[in-house]
């Protein structure tokens, strides 16, 4: 039976050779990485990633809920004909040591081509939790998901703050979410 601390992915990400001997590579941020932004970049540019859903599945409970009450982020789950709209920053592998301790609850680095205005494509990394981790929740009602959002509270705080910085970021990119937005809707009504 797994626990949650099955979930820590760091060792995992840091045998992932992939991007070992580029100088430079491309990180997609879809959740928190497009508002907290506490790693150096040499630069970002707003993209998008085909084929991926951006959904509040994933349980939070060492940053936005606790083990006992976990909140929910966000993780990428695939979906035909979707497009997830973020944020590419160019970063540089000595960046892996803090991503992947920041990303470190289910997530893995899985490499992704990223589409920047103009058409342009890069391949990029991008850290995905999962069905198969032992912190995934998976699917619920909008109404289940945003219940649990709003009472949730972790070491980084309240998980309402995380779903409505990320809306306030995806507004900003001047992103369109459905899934996202209805959430924020819904906490907002329990204000």
């Amino acid at each position: 039976m797994s626990t949650l601390t099955d979930a820590d992915t760091i060792a995992r990400n840091r045998a992932m050779r992939y991007f070992a001997s580029h100088e430079r590579l491309w990180l997609f941020g879809y959740g928190s990485l497009i508002y907290k932004v506490d790693f150096p970049f040499l630069q970002r540019r707003p993209a998008i990633i085909r084929g991926w859903a951006r959904r509040f599945w994933q349980g939070s409970h060492d940053h936005r809920g606790t083990p006992a009450a976990p909140g929910r982020v966000v993780t990428l789950v695939e979906s035909a004909g979707a497009v997830c709209q973020g944020m590419a920053f160019e970063i540089t592998p000595a960046v892996f040591e803090h991503l992947d301790h920041r990303e470190k609850n289910g997530y893995l680095r899985v490499v992704v081509d990223a589409e920047f205005e103009g058409g342009a494509r890069e391949e990029a990394l991008v850290y995905i939790a999962g069905p198969d981790n032992p912190a995934y929740l998976g699917p619920a009602s909008e109404a289940e998901i945003a219940a649990q959002i709003d009472r949730a509270v972790g070491p980084s705080g309240p998980n309402r703050d995380y779903l409505l910085h990320l809306a306030d970021a995806l507004r900003d990119l001047g992103a369109e979410d459905a899934h996202v937005f209805g959430l924020e809707r819904a906490v907002r009504k329990q204000e």
